[in-house]
């Protein structure tokens, strides 16, 4: 047999054993080790003693979130609420009055004066329109301009917009409040979107990302437009869709269908009704290996380090404040009862213990009125998990999906929230390895650097940007890290039969990086050299 390509000179950590070569046709790998030398090749590549992994899988993230804000006033490094001002202000000067002013990144929790307000906004940036957005994407800060053309009288159900003490509004709406701007803001041109997508899969490839899940498209806080499924195929039909994608449908999105007969005559459990979802039936699993929908997204809470999460006890500091959720309670149940029959596979955004406890009964209650082997049923984030809970997320099935970067980049703000108490239920990783669970790797990218070499050192060592270990014994092994950042996630995008290990088979998709990240030493110094998607070296390192 002759193939395409086979890459050798390399230690190839394949996700099962070391291997010294592997062999692709096709876009997939046909021979590894001794097996794929010894084959006849269009071409061979010497990767010069590097060390190969799969493609880095970030299994829950907003690319087009991602690259759309990369033209936004940067706040991420803003130690002050006037270095938020005076960043306003040098973006007002190079644009004409009226003009709207984008930031993002800003956590009032890095903030000397914490929350920037309406009224520092009309200062830096008088005559324009100007939005923050909260790094966590769960509130954003308005100016006066802006304020003024929003229907305050009719706030969403379950969002809040913050007042001071004489009950003025400072420009500060949190969680569903923020669906006031959407006749200001939306929908976001497909157009757009899709240029997003183009210059955010460009970074990935950078980065080792092959593969990625988007956490939500097509409505809710995180949708851009009604189109949003036509702004990846755009992208994928220009091909600057670089990194393969599963995405996540907004539950807004989804419908009872008139699919015939109903309750009267039901389809066996193992055969889903599809009496809810997406026109023509479409649910989890349809499309290729480039581009494909995932589960359906449901938010239950809020954040953790804006308080707005649900919780059975106050927030450290803040007697009265539980946090809430998102949409009535019974709501949540409902719809992931009609999901779950319908077939698809569900992810749910919880933080809070009580959102967390209330969704746990919602998937529970789901599984026992219609028993589904190999659901793969999500909780998102699963933020404050506690050890009752942690057995129960294990005994139904269920995958825990946290974003290791988070205890770097926002782990200070966190322990604020929480207190020491709660402290070690707090991004859990270790002990929902433990319990049995299979354990994806993801970054909720932009909400902290997504960059998988990030993710695994943070995943390992669990230190805050003070320095405090956050949850020692959450602490990974880098090489578990690594199989959650490639195997894990693939598996909870239903995709470990393409992707995640590099075996004959699989999508020729993989990372070559300078050193192992498999030894914890190598982790302050270790670069991604080359990446390559279906046998395709796609970035080398300049």
């Amino acid at each position: 047999m002759r193939v395409d390509t086979v890459y050798e000179n390399a230690r190839f950590l394949t996700g099962v054993a070391e291997s010294e070569a592997i062999a692709v046709l096709n876009g997939r790998i046909v021979a590894i080790g001794a097996d794929a030398a010894a084959l006849s090749a269009v071409r061979r590549v010497d990767l010069g003693g590097t060390v190969v992994v799969p493609g880095f899988h970030d299994a829950h993230n907003h690319m087009a979130w991602f690259g759309m804000a990369l033209d936004d006033v940067p706040l991420s490094d803003c130690r002050s609420v006037d270095e938020v001002y005076d960043a306003v202000a040098r973006r007002a000067a190079g644009l004409p009055p009226g003009s709207w002013i984008i930031g993002s990144g800003y956590d009032q929790n890095k903030l000397e004066g914490g929350h920037p307000t309406r009224y520092g906004l009309d200062r830096a940036a008088p005559g324009f329109l100007v939005r923050l957005k909260h790094t966590s994407g769960h509130m954003t800060v308005v100016n006066s301009a802006v304020l003024e053309r929003l229907d305050l009288a009719n706030v969403p159900v379950g969002g809040d917009v913050v007042c001071d003490d004489d009950g003025s509004p400072t420009g500060l709406l949190r969680e569903q409040a923020q669906l006031l701007l959407r006749p200001l803001t939306y929908p976001t041109p497909v157009e757009a979107v899709a240029r997003g997508l183009d210059r955010a899969s460009e970074r990935y490839l950078s980065e080792g990302i092959t593969s990625v899940q988007e956490a939500g498209i097509g409505g809710g806080l995180v949708g851009e437009t009604p189109a949003e499924l036509a702004a990846y195929q755009l992208a994928r039909d220009r091909g600057v869709l670089r990194v393969r994608s599963t995405v996540m449908v907004a539950a807004s999105v989804l419908h009872e269908l008139d699919a015939g007969a109903r309750s009267e005559a039901r389809l066996p459990a193992e055969e889903p009704s599809a009496l809810y979802g997406l026109d023509l039936g479409m649910r989890t699993g349809f499309g290729d290996e480039w581009l494909r929908i995932g589960a359906m997204k449901l938010f239950a809470d809020g954040s953790l380090i804006g308080r707005t999460c649900a919780m059975h006890e106050p927030f450290a500091g803040e007697p009265d404040n539980v946090g809430y959720f998102q949409v009535p309670e019974d709501e949540i149940a409902r719809t992931i009862a009609a999901a779950h029959r319908a077939g698809w596979q569900i992810a749910t955004h919880a933080i809070g213990d009580r959102a967390i406890t209330l969704v746990l009964d919602a998937y529970e209650a789901a599984l026992k009125a219609d028993p589904r082997p190999d659901h793969r049923h999500r909780i998102e984030h699963c933020a404050v998990l506690r050890p009752e809970e942690l057995k129960r997320l294990a005994s139904l099935g269920l995958i825990a999906s946290p974003q290791g970067r988070f205890v770097n980049e926002i782990g200070d703000g966190m322990r604020a929230a929480l207190g020491p108490e709660r402290e070690p239920w707090c991004y859990r990783l270790k002990t929902v390895l433990d319990a049995g669970c299979v354990l994806p790797a993801s970054s909720d990218r932009p909400v902290v650097d997504g960059a998988p070499l990030l993710g695994l050192a943070d995943m390992v060592r669990r230190k805050t940007a003070s320095g405090v270990v956050l949850g020692p014994e959450e602490r990974l092994t880098p090489a578990e890290a690594l199989r959650a950042y490639t195997y894990g996630s693939a598996y909870a995008a239903f995709a470990e039969k393409d992707l995640g290990t590099l075996l004959p088979g699989k999508l020729a998709d993989f990372a070559v990086l300078s050193a192992d990240p498999t030894d914890e030493s190598t982790l302050d110094s270790i670069h991604v050299v080359a990446t390559a998607v279906g046998g395709d070296i796609v970035y080398e390192r300049s």
